[in-house]
C-alpha cells in the first residue's frame, strides 16, 4: 500500500508511455510542428532575448552592447524557461496532457530518486568535461589562461543576480530542459519518424546547440566548442530517459550540474 500511496501521484503517466504517444501520432493529434518547434524554441528565445537586451544597451548608448546583454543570461534564461513552457503547455493540452504527465513516476521511497540523481550526475558532468577537453585540443590547441577563461564564458554580476543566479534560475531551468527534450521532443519524434536514432539526433542537436547560446558570441570556433562540448552529456542523458522513461533523477542531476555551472561562470 505504502507503494502505490507513494507513485498515485504519477498515475497519469502512462498518457505519455511510447505507445499512447504512438496512438496519437497515429491520430493525428501530434503534428510535426509540436516537437520540431519545441526542439528550437529554447535557442532561439535565448538568441531572441539577448538581442533585446542588446537593444535596450544601444539605445543607452552602453559599450559592447550585445555582450553587455549576454552577460545576464542566468537571469533572462528565467523569461526563456516561461516561453517554452508556455509553448510546451500548448502542445501537450492538445494531446490532453498536463505537464506532470512528461516527468513520471517518482520513487522517493528511502530517496531512490535523490541517489538516482546523484549518481547521474556523477556520470554526466565527466563527460561535459571531457566533451570540453576535447572540444578545446580539437578547435583551440593547447589552451592559455586567456582562452581558457573566455571559453567558460565567465560574467560578472551585481550580488542580487548573482544569488538570483545559484537560487532559482536552476530551479526553473533544469526541468524545463529536461520536460522539453526529453519527456516531450525525443518520444513524439521517435513515435513519428519510427526510428530512435533520428529522434535523438534532431532533438540532441538542438538540445547542444541551445548552449551556444548561453550567451552568444558571434564567434564560429566558440559556438561550435560549446556544441560539441554538450554533444556526450545530451547523448548519456536521452539513453538513460530512454531505459527509463523518468524524467524524476534526471532533473536531480540536472539541478547539481545546473547549480556548479552557475557558480563556475557567474561572479560579482
Amino acid at each position: 500500500m505504502s507503494e502505490l500511496h507513494e507513485t498515485a501521484p504519477g498515475a497519469g503517466v502512462q498518457l505519455n508511455a511510447l505507445s499512447e504517444i504512438e496512438a496519437r501520432a497515429a491520430a493525428g493529434r501530434i503534428p510535426w510542428k509540436g516537437p520540431l518547434i519545441l526542439a528550437a524554441l529554447r535557442a532561439i528565445l535565448f538568441f531572441a532575448v539577448q538581442g533585446l537586451l542588446a537593444i535596450g544597451y544601444f539605445a543607452f548608448h552602453r559599450p559592447c552592447a550585445w555582450h553587455e546583454a549576454g552577460r545576464w543570461w542566468t537571469v533572462y534564461g528565467t523569461v526563456v524557461d516561461i516561453g517554452c513552457l508556455v509553448g510546451l503547455r500548448f502542445f501537450t493540452r492538445r494531446e490532453g496532457l498536463r505537464l506532470r504527465d512528461l516527468i513520471g513516476p517518482l520513487r522517493l521511497r528511502h530517496g531512490h530518486d535523490v541517489f538516482v540523481g546523484l549518481g547521474v550526475f556523477l556520470l554526466v558532468f565527466p563527460s561535459i568535461v571531457g566533451g570540453s577537453m576535447l572540444a578545446q585540443r580539437m578547435l583551440y590547441g593547447p589552451l592559455t589562461t586567456a582562452t581558457s577563461v573566455y571559453l567558460t564564458q565567465l560574467h560578472a554580476l551585481p550580488l542580487w543576480a548573482f544569488i538570483y543566479s545559484v537560487t532559482v534560475w536552476w530551479v526553473i531551468s533544469s526541468p524545463t530542459e529536461e520536460a522539453i527534450y526529453q519527456g516531450y521532443a525525443l518520444p513524439r519524434l521517435r513515435a513519428l519518424t519510427g526510428r530512435t536514432w533520428v529522434a535523438m539526433m534532431v532533438a540532441g542537436f538542438w538540445w547542444a546547440a541551445q548552449h551556444a547560446l548561453l550567451p552568444f558570441v558571434p564567434d564560429w570556433k566558440y559556438l561550435l566548442f560549446r556544441f560539441l562540448q554538450f554533444v556526450p552529456a545530451v547523448l548519456i542523458l536521452m539513453t538513460i530517459y530512454l531505459r527509463t522513461r523518468r524524467l524524476g533523477p534526471l532533473i536531480l542531476g540536472h539541478w547539481c550540474m545546473d547549480i556548479l555551472g552557475a557558480i563556475m561562470t557567474a561572479s560579482h
